[in-house]
């Protein structure tokens, strides 16, 4: 499969991704779209003329509850919707716990919220998206898929030690890979999925990063106050990579692909401590994929 490239690069913004785009009667849904790059999503998609529902825990006017954490939470949201949805786009995520948390059911919450929560929003409304006849799946993923493949064995850290970067890791690998099997399986609904890395930005999702981390990243100074190296984004520009996959006519009909924070496919390569571009292999493994749909669906019907 050939990459694809587009005309844009890391410091376009969401609304010059869709300059010139008219969204009128397409209906979309962002999930943690209240604040960062998921606000950014919201503005130029609505901006497009798109309705958006912005779908978050802690909803004000114009937003629906939804915690992708509690299984019923994501109930209760698909069986409110009616009619059909032209794009998903995953964008709530939490990153690197110091400690081990789970939701209610046991889940560890990095992967119940990044991963799993999105997994059943995203079947609980396979009708609505075949509705549209051309609808979208986004799944905003992470550079951290490189750091680590999803681990069939333990996949709640119930027995191996909990790692903050591996678990965020893996529910970030696992996000690519529910956009290939969706992919392979929705296609004859028109329904494409595909992934994608934001790049780094400023939001509330570095909340539970230590100050030596944040400074390691060159993101804060030694009186702690925070600063923007070169290579960060704004969240205007955090938010293109989402925008084009949810709405931009250059990619129709594209699926089953990762994009990278300059709005280019991705190359793969191997994964480990010392990849620091591309998507891993293993993130799109066909065999992966098929095995964690599988994994998903019997988790969350159990539950």
């Amino acid at each position: 499969m050939t990459r694809m490239g587009t005309p844009f690069d890391a410091k376009t913004t969401a609304a010059e991704i869709l300059a010139g785009v008219d969204l009128t009667g397409r209906r979309i849904i962002v999930t943690g779209g209240a604040s960062g790059i998921g606000l950014e999503t919201v503005r130029a998609l609505r901006g497009a003329g798109a309705e958006v529902t912005v779908a978050t825990r802690n909803p004000t006017g114009g937003q629906r509850a939804l915690d992708l954490s509690d299984l019923g939470s994501v109930r209760a949201f698909v069986a409110g919707w009616s009619g059909p949805v032209h794009a998903i786009v995953a964008n709530a995520g939490i990153m690197a716990l110091p400690t081990r948390q789970v939701a209610a059911n046991g889940w560890e919450l990095q992967l119940a919220t990044n991963f799993l929560g999105h997994f059943a929003l995203m079947t609980g409304l396979r009708e609505n998206l075949r509705q549209a006849g051309d609808a979208r799946v986004v799944m905003v993923s992470s550079g951290a898929q490189l750091l680590a493949p999803f681990d069939f064995g333990d996949p709640h850290f119930e027995r191996r030690p909990y790692d903050p970067w591996v678990a965020y890791a893996q529910s970030k690998t696992a996000d690519v890979l529910l956009a290939v099997a969706a992919a392979r399986r929705w296609a004859a609904d028109g329904i494409t999925a595909n992934a994608l890395e934001p790049g780094f930005i400023h939001t509330n999702l570095q909340r539970h990063l230590d100050d030596d981390t944040m400074r390691a990243a060159g993101a804060m100074d030694d009186e702690g106050n925070l600063v923007t190296p070169d290579y960060f984004k704004t969240p205007e520009q955090g938010a293109a990579t989402s925008v084009l996959l949810a709405a931009s006519p250059l990619l129709d009909g594209a699926t089953g692909r990762f994009f990278s924070s300059d709005n280019q496919e991705a190359e793969v390569v191997p994964g480990g401590t010392g990849a620091t571009a591309g998507v891993a292999a293993w993130s799109v493994d066909p065999a992966a994929a098929d095995r964690l749909w599988e994994y998903a669906l019997t988790a969350t019907a159990n539950h």
